[in-house]
């Protein structure tokens, strides 16, 4: 099965059907890997789609997204609507009704106590959530009954679905985290790397950068599920080698994110043990230009952040410069071929919020030069780099350790140095790129260097809280213990006010009207964001894994209390 007839969306992805009913726990282990280890298990903590991802097999949110996008109930009854009453006729609040009987993972229950505190914990003004965004415009959440909770909005909130929605914002216990809150949140070693939750699995070890070993939750909800008794979660190594574990020597069941070249991935499946699986979504990868200094000259708590312009990158000449000297149908070929598509956009989909400006598909070195030397920046001693005012065009562009992520880096410092800048690369091991440590120097949030390459991408179908990432203030800072999703430092108090605009806007059309704009000011004016290539998801599954369900629109792994042996 070739990539090109794999790429047919979401809802196309490979599942199968049980052929009777198993029992909790009678298929043994299963094993996955992701070459992308995890370093906690919270979402709240980390940004990274790997923590993320690790932390959905045990912790839940109210509701997710299933593969075709659709709202579909976890821990909640229902999904509330103006239809059903549960969300009010002005759309200034959502009230959500737990299932009755829901148990932690440790038997206690769940009540809308724990719902309540994960919005505190989140919302904490010392804190520095990674998901702050999902909570952008929420008043209050009131504790109705023990099974009910209601979100009260600042405004009229047409998307609602923020909150407690997808992989990305699940419910933690108030129990074992209440003391946990602000500035102490990233200090509970036990709490984020063990949460108590409510997904088919639990934490029995977790090494942080390696391995998880999970087993069965005996309270799931479900008492015929999951069919695994036990997972062995492995992180590490690399996506070839991740790709080769399942379908080569069918050593793991489930590979995610394989970015390997696509003759790679079809030379792995001739392997006969396991299919690669895919769909897109909205996952774009993307150069992030940081408009704060970097520079280690300056005092630790002052590198990168808002008190300290980008000498450079300050300028938009520049920043667009470098957009208009890459080729991204070449990069497409080299990296992703039918898995990938070379976009402008930060939001690619769904189309109504995916804007149609092509400006950036066409390389254009000479003009790329030319705008360099309008804006001053001239080679003034023949050394081949451009200066202006004793500043030399240097640029330390950095990204996580990737084959194909360090093909885009070659390729991309040939192009900008071709136009007279410098360019020094960095790669930095995945799992602490994105493992949010503030300890560390080297993750993608801290931003110690001028360009950062990578993807992600947003829960659901709606990228209101995907772009509102982008306010004001949403910058990692020492403050936040460098959390936060505002990664380039972007601020423009006209583009928050069209977030404004877009949370308190029903009509579909409009939003998507909005949703371009906003798109098209972090890219096509002000190039903040220089979008490359809208990457297909692309993972692999042994022959004899039964129940995926590949979904773009949340977790990978949403689903994976259904997985099932198949012989």
């Amino acid at each position: 099965m070739k990539l090109k007839t794999l790429m047919l969306g979401a809802a196309a992805a490979v599942a199968f059907a049980p052929a009777a009913m198993a029992e909790r726990g009678s298929d043994g282990e299963v094993r996955i890997i992701y070459w992308q280890a995890p370093s906690i298990m919270t979402p709240y903590l980390s940004g990274g789609t790997k923590d993320i991802e690790a932390a959905s097999l045990v912790i839940e949110p109210l509701g997710r997204y299933d593969p075709t996008g659709k709202l579909v109930p976890y821990l909640a009854e229902e999904i509330p609507t103006v239809e059903n009453g549960g969300v009010s006729e002005d759309l200034t609040s959502i009230t959500w009704k737990l299932k009755e009987g829901l148990l932690w993972s440790d038997g206690t229950d769940v009540t809308a106590e724990d719902v309540a505190f994960t919005a505190e914990y989140c919302m904490h003004p010392e804190g520095g959530c990674a998901q702050r965004a999902k909570f952008s415009g929420v008043q209050s959440v009131e504790v109705i009954d023990p099974l009910t909770v209601k979100v009260t909005f600042e405004q009229p909130t047409p998307n609602p679905y923020g909150p407690f929605m997808g992989g990305q914002s699940p419910i933690l216990q108030k129990a074992q985290l209440q003391n946990c809150l602000g500035a102490a949140a990233s200090t509970c070693t036990e709490e984020n790397f063990n949460p108590i939750g409510t997904g088919p699995f639990r934490v029995v070890e977790f090494k942080p950068n390696d391995t998880i070993s999970l087993e069965a939750n005996p309270n799931y909800r479900d008492p015929d599920k999951p069919a695994f008794a036990t997972v062995t979660f492995k992180g590490g190594g690399d996506a070839a080698a991740a790709g080769t574990a399942v379908m080569e020597t069918g050593e793991y069941d489930y590979a995610w994110n394989l970015q390997l070249a696509p003759d790679v991935i079809e030379e792995m499946e001739a392997g006969g043990q396991g299919v690669p699986i895919a769909a897109f979504g909205t996952l774009v990868e993307r150069i992030e230009v940081n408009l704060t200094d970097p520079s280690p000259d300056l005092p630790e708590d002052e590198r990168s952040t808002v008190a300290h312009p980008h000498p450079i990158l300050s300028d938009l000449n520049v920043r667009k410069a470098l957009s208009m000297a890459i080729d991204r149908d070449l990069l497409v070929e080299v990296g992703y071929g039918q898995a990938g598509r070379a976009t402008c956009n930060l939001v690619p989909a769904p189309e109504i919020y995916a804007s149609p400006n092509t400006d950036c598909l066409t390389q254009d070195l000479d003009g790329a030069r030319a705008l360099l030397e309008e804006a001053g920046w001239t080679d003034s001693d023949g050394d081949g780099i451009r200066d202006k005012d004793g500043e030399k065009l240097s640029l330390l562009y950095q990204s996580s350790t990737n084959a194909v992520r360090q093909d885009f880096q070659a390729l991309i410092k040939d192009w900008w140095e071709q136009i007279g800048i410098e360019v020094e690369l960095r790669n930095v091991d995945s799992s602490v790129f994105f493992g949010g440590d503030p300890g560390s120097p080297d993750t993608f949030q801290k931003f110690y260097a001028d360009v950062e390459m990578y993807a992600n991408n947003f829960d659901g179908t709606d990228p209101q809280s995907y772009l509102s990432m982008y306010r004001c203030g949403n910058e990692p800072k020492p403050s936040s213990q460098w959390q936060g999703e505002n990664i380039n430092r972007f601020c423009d108090p006209a583009y928050d006010e069209m977030l404004d605009e877009l949370a308190r806007t029903g009509e579909l059309d409009k939003r998507g009207e909005i949703g371009i704009k906003l798109n098209e000011m972090l890219t096509k004016e002000s190039y903040t964001i220089i979008p490359l290539v809208d990457r297909g998801r692309v993972s692999a599954r042994s022959n004899t894994l039964g129940g995926v369900e590949l979904n773009t629109w949340d977790s990978e792994l949403w689903n994976a209390a259904d997985w099932y042996r198949t012989e």
